[in-house]
């Protein structure tokens, strides 16, 4: 009988480009820039996932201002950047896949300690995790976020990236506006989910302007924040149809969570407290240990997580691709994904524990993902983002045994 599912492998059009395949690396927090600009370092990890056969690998987090910084050893989208950024894409298209940035603003997860301001918020408000207080962004400023993104997927564009992502999740500055919590405003910016959608909405549409027709544009979308008070799916749909009527983004990623609220909402399966404990300051680890399940939340992990809620989207999008997040681990997974309606599957923490999984589900169709949800790469990111479980990554390649010693060990 003949196996009539979708080919997940087969080349697709993303906008104006063409992808080899619909696996797209989705973006993780990479922590290897620490001066804000390209390294080698950067530049290997993107190598590994497109020499393991993804179609597209997602630079994060890019940062559109220096203010904009959620985290440190991120790349900040500027002309000094521009030299790096075209080795990165050139190493990448080399290795026959497409690469995107993703471009953000962190608003309220923002450290004043890192980007020396105080972080900004639709209304004002106290980040729960670092009890930092965020002061109201002003309408002034509020252009001035739009012109930044604008001018950071110029730069993209003017690197060689494929696609920029808008980073519309996780209750990063975009994504607080929409959320009925945060936002609190009482001018066009605030009230009913129409003038909440307003601020996503000029982004994308700056950034379409910029870059025209010369890379595909992206955006990811919080479908639930996962916390009472925030936005729900009923909400998050009808900002998808805002932005689709727009037609200013060639597809749609679809997310849940928060950086602010119970993070393993996003995540599901082992809660890492410990680990999170240790990389904390002294004083504040015993409170870590103590309420770090209870703060970051506790959510089993299941295979295609985020589908139910994912699935909502698909009969409402008109001009938008739909991109499929969370809990994809093998070739089924991918399969499923497109019976459903998603033109793009998205795979994080799986190739994290291993680049080349594409190409080895490419050769043998039961081949499933090694990674087992210990969400302890969650912590990595405040040094580089890794999978623990692979060695090299922590510890550096492991030396040649010297020619002596190996022809004597293959003597006994």
């Amino acid at each position: 009988m003949t196996d009539r599912s979708p080919d997940p492998f087969a080349p697709v059009q993303l906008g104006p480009v063409r992808l080899r395949n619909r696996v797209i690396k989705a973006a993780t927090s990479e922590g290897r820039s620490p001066d804000g600009l390209v390294t080698d370092d950067l530049i290997e990890f993107h190598r590994g996932f497109a020499a393991g056969g993804v179609g597209m690998t997602t630079v994060a987090y890019c940062c559109v201002s220096p203010q904009a910084a959620s985290a440190p050893g991120q790349i900040v989208m500027n002309i000094e950047a521009l030299p790096g950024l075209r080795r990165l894409t050139d190493t990448v298209h080399d290795a026959g896949a497409a690469v995107s940035a993703q471009l953000g603003h962190a608003g309220v997860v923002a450290q004043k300690k890192l980007t020396g301001v105080t972080a900004v918020a639709p209304s004002r408000f106290v980040n729960p995790t670092s009890f930092a207080y965020c002061r109201a962004i002003t309408r002034s400023e509020i252009a001035m976020v739009v012109d930044q993104f604008g001018e950071a997927a110029h730069v993209a564009a003017d690197a060689g990236f494929d696609a920029v992502e808008l980073h519309f999740g996780h209750l990063y500055l975009p994504s607080s506006f929409l959320s009925p919590l945060i936002n609190r405003r009482k001018d066009e910016y605030g009230g009913d989910i129409d003038n909440r959608s307003r601020f996503v909405r000029q982004i994308a549409r700056r950034v379409r302007e910029v870059v025209g027709e010369r890379i595909a544009v992206i955006a990811k979308l919080n479908m639930d924040d996962g916390l009472p008070g925030g936005i729900w799916i009923d909400e998050a749909l009808r900002t998808a149809q805002l932005l689709d009527r727009d037609a200013c983004l060639d597809a749609l990623e679809l997310t849940q969570g928060s950086s602010v609220f119970k993070p393993m909402y996003l995540f599901r399966g082992d809660v890492p407290v410990r680990e999170f404990a240790g990389v904390m300051p002294p004083a504040l680890r015993p409170g870590v240990q103590l309420m770090g399940r209870r703060l970051m939340g506790s959510y089993p992990y299941q295979d295609l997580y985020m589908l139910e809620a994912a699935r909502q989207f698909v009969p409402v999008m008109r001009n938008t691709k739909l991109i499929l997040l969370g809990g994809i681990t093998n070739r089924e997974h991918l399969q499923t994904g497109m019976r459903e309606g998603f033109e793009f599957l998205a795979m994080g923490r799986a190739l994290l524990r291993e680049p080349d999984l594409v190409n080895r589900m490419i050769a043998d169709d039961s081949t499933r993902s090694r990674c087992n949800h210990n969400n302890k790469c969650m912590v990595t990111v405040f040094g580089r983002t890794h999978c623990v479980l692979d060695p090299e990554q922590r510890y550096g390649a492991v030396a040649p045994m010297p020619a002596t010693r190996s022809a004597t060990s293959a003597q006994t």
